[in-house]
């Protein structure tokens, strides 16, 4: 299971630009009184009197940031279970690390080891046993520190031996033989998360004994599936920690989830859910499952020319211009818009270039 993948609400999201095109242009404009400083209603020619105030056409890379919520989290959530009958006598403290060669929990007062790798413990490892599984054993006893045996995929009369010296560390019975249900292997160090029995509880195999994470903090979200053009594994983000500040990150999973929803009925609502990875973890220090922002680039214009929102024009035959204001007069020059982002829009047209002063509404 995935960092972040129990049910949460939405939280909502801010959007904090906005492509603007065609009839929603006309209504920004009309809605912030562009037009306000006389514009000629045939596109050229002398406006009349000079604009109260001016910006300059800038060359620039424009881009189009989205904002959505998103929680910390620690990245691989799963649930260790039990291979074996008996009672727990120990457990591993929540919110505690537990290493390479270090216990989960005891059951019949007998430890779960912890060992690195990705392939699952599945049989019984013996003398005459061979197999992916047993180099995985093998490489951890060496790590631990044993020796006098190859690590390779066949489980010899060395390895037995080497087993015995562990076992005989670990205060048990000397079999040279690992049972199954001895060893959990996981890609590495693990916190431990909810405990799902109590000590002292009987658990037979399959039962759940805790949930537990790897070490990396992450964050989720939750988009909507119209957003997917911000999922995009590799894509580099920037996560706004509680404290205001903020650090890098990179989309590293996108996968589909079925929310249930909220209210009596339940809905199923399809989300896509995003792993992003942050770069510096110190900078999460001090901070649980706490909310978060993360900004996306929805949209980048490279080397366009802008100005002001504001300083655009509503012609009265359509379209948009702007006043260009040069050596005390000033001129209607028609313009097409491109992106809208941080207050400003891409535009283009004959006669209008970088530099140049163009009015702006008081």
């Amino acid at each position: 299971m995935t960092a972040g993948a129990k049910r949460r609400r939405r939280t909502g999201r801010a959007v904090g630009i906005a492509v603007v095109a065609g009839g929603a242009v006309a209504a920004t404009v009309a809605a912030l009184g562009f037009n306000a400083f006389g514009a000629s209603g045939d596109g050229g020619g002398d406006s009349g009197a000079l604009p109260p105030a001016t910006a300059t056409v800038e060359r620039e890379t424009l881009v189009d940031t989205q904002s959505e919520s998103g929680e910390l989290a620690y990245d691989g959530e799963s649930t260790f279970t039990a291979r074996a009958g008996g009672t727990i006598t120990s457990l591993a403290l929540p919110g505690s690390t537990v290493g390479r060669g270090k216990a989960l929990c005891r059951v019949d007062d007998v430890p779960v080891l912890l060992m690195y790798g990705k392939l699952p413990a599945y049989r019984e490892l013996a003398p005459g046993v061979e197999g992916a599984d047993v180099a995985q054993f093998e490489e951890n006893l060496a790590e631990l520190g044993y020796t006098g045996f190859t690590v390779d995929e066949t489980y010899s009369g060395s390895t037995a031996t080497a087993v015995r010296a562990w076992q005989e560390d670990l205060g048990l019975p000397e079999t040279g033989m690992v049972e199954l249900g001895r060893v959990l292997f996981a890609p590495g160090a693990v916190r431990v998360g909810t405990h799902r029995v109590s000590v002292g509880e009987a658990v037979g195999p399959g039962s759940a004994i805790l949930d537990y994470t790897g070490k990396t903090r992450v964050v989720s979200v939750d988009l909507d599936v119209a957003d997917e053009r911000l999922a995009k594994k590799g894509e580099a983000v920037t996560v706004k920690l509680p404290d205001g500040k903020r650090t890098d990150g990179k989309i590293t999973a996108v996968e589909t989830v079925i929310d249930a929803g909220d209210g009596a009925e339940q809905e199923e609502v399809t989300k896509l859910r995003l792993t992003v990875t942050v770069k510096d973890q110190k900078a999460l220090d001090g901070f649980g499952e706490a909310a978060v922002k993360v900004e996306f680039t929805a949209s980048e214009r490279e080397d366009v020319l802008t100005v002001p929102v504001a300083a655009l024009l509503a012609l009265g035959d359509g379209g948009y211009g702007v006043q260009v204001v040069d050596a005390g007069a000033t001129r209607i020059v028609p313009v097409e818009t491109g992106l809208f982002a941080g207050g400003r829009v891409e535009v283009s047209g004959a006669g209008l270039a970088e530099g140049m002063t163009v009015g702006m509404p008081s």
